[in-house]
């Protein structure tokens, strides 16, 4: 088998999986999810949501890394082995590989777009306000600027990777996110001294419970488990390059409030400028791309800011892209004994390849766009699915005593924790997999 590598330290471990944690949805979809549900109360669910479905599900998958030393087909075949599971529960592992190629194809093209902003961002946002939101539609409906961009993202992606596990993606984690850390604290402390911080402080923190419905609920349960990276195995492969003596609950549990914490800050710090503007908390998708650069062209030092923003955007995009394909890498690293070089460049242009789909928004699948398409079938289907297998696995399959010992739980703490990845966690999931193929809704 080709040398499969190692994280170099703890440290770099729990920056790089917390870098696959902390993406777009961090920056992009929670503040505006927030918003729409109504704040404070919608936060206090969802940080209940992570505590019960997200937290046991990284725990789950970084065991099942650490265990078998493997990638996620490799994980689910030596539990096959073992008698633990069933042949076919190892396409859950396949599953997750698929998953991870797709959800790059179009995140690589979606990050692009950042990486067009900043661009757009050095010679500053300028016109009307219909002009510069209009900038998106132009960038939405050209095809090359599209592809330019998801060339440099996946090449950027595919040269980090090929450097291996501690040279590559530890290295680029111990980089680019304390770069992302300070970035956001910077702008999140230049936005709370705007008119509207105190009053983005109080929507975050002070809640409201008359303004949470059951749809809110819906939208925290499934955030709660996408925004952690769960259910397409990168946690998984993350684990198989861990020593013996990482404790898979703290890394977990500090994993999972890193990502947490970035989430609530980049509320903060949006929420204050959206304030500060007059502007509703409930704008949306579009919030990214065409209400902020309208502001950033209006506000003091707003071209600073903005490319400050974009290039924070940039770096949280980088760091899940790598995760992604590290897990399409390490199957065919781990199971076909290809070298990392080769995995790399051969998976990567597949990939990118892939992505010219999403790049091109006038090719329809099924009556929408292949971008729509492939996040539709990934966040409905195949990443929920996915976790729910591997709750399932972990908490049937797995015997009690290895867990405990590996886990290292307090007995009665454990007893609650079994509980919960016996029933809630695989009760939430189906719920979230129900309501996602509109079997009900709220």
């Amino acid at each position: 088998m080709a040398n499969r590598g190692n994280w170099g330290g703890k440290l770099g471990f729990i920056l790089a999986a917390a870098g696959s944690a902390i993406g777009l949805g961090n920056i992009w979809k929670f503040p505006y999810i927030t918003g729409i549900h109504g704040g404070g109360a919608f936060v206090i669910v969802y940080l209940i949501c992570i505590l019960l479905v997200g937290l046991p599900i990284m725990m789950a998958e970084i065991y099942f890394g650490k265990m078998t030393q493997k990638s996620p087909v490799g994980a689910f075949k030596h539990f096959e082995s073992k008698k633990i599971i069933s042949k076919q529960f190892y396409l859950v592992g396949w599953l997750g590989v698929i998953s991870s190629i797709l959800v790059l194809s179009f995140y690589s093209v979606v990050a692009g777009w950042a990486w067009h902003y900043l661009y757009l961002s050095f010679n500053g946002f300028s016109g009307t306000d219909a002009e510069v939101t209009s900038l998106f539609g132009k960038l939405y409906v050209n095809p090359y600027i599209q592809l330019g961009w998801h060339t440099l993202m996946m090449v950027v992606t595919v040269w980090i990777i090929s450097k291996g596990v501690s040279k590559g993606i530890e290295k680029a984690s111990k980089v680019l996110m304390p770069i992302l850390f300070i970035i956001l604290l910077g702008l999140m402390f230049y936005s709370l001294t705007l008119s509207g911080g105190m009053k983005a402080v109080r929507f975050m923190f002070y809640p409201d419970f008359s303004k949470i419905d059951a749809e809110g609920v819906i939208q925290a349960l499934g955030h709660s488990f996408f925004t952690l990276s769960l259910g397409m195995g990168a946690m998984i492969t993350y684990g198989s390059y861990l020593k013996k003596d990482v404790n898979i609950v703290k890394s977990s549990i500090i994993i999972s409030i890193l990502d947490t914490v970035i989430a609530l800050v980049a509320g903060v710090m949006i929420f204050s400028i959206v304030f500060s503007y007059d502007l509703k908390a409930t704008s949306g998708p579009s919030l990214i791309f065409k209400t902020l650069p309208v502001i950033f062209a209006k506000m003091p030092g707003g071209q600073i800011v903005a490319i400050l923003f974009f290039i924070l955007l940039i770096f949280a995009a980088l760091t899940s892209a790598i995760s992604l394909l590290e897990v399409a890498v390490s199957y065919f690293v781990d199971e076909k004994n290809w070298t990392r070089k080769k995995a790399t460049v051969v998976i990567g242009l597949f990939i990118y390849l892939l992505g010219i789909l999403s790049a091109i928004s006038s090719l329809k699948i099924m009556n929408e766009t292949y971008l729509d398409f492939f996040d539709n079938i990934t966040t409905k289907y195949f990443l929920p699915i996915g976790g729910l297998f591997t709750i399932l696995i972990f908490a049937y399959g797995i015997d009690h005593k290895a867990k405990m010992e590996e886990l290292n739980l307090n007995p009665l703490v454990y007893q609650l924790f079994n509980w919960t990845i016996r029933i809630i966690t695989p009760a939430v999931l189906i719920f979230i997999i129900l309501n996602k193929m509109g079997v009900f809704k709220a």
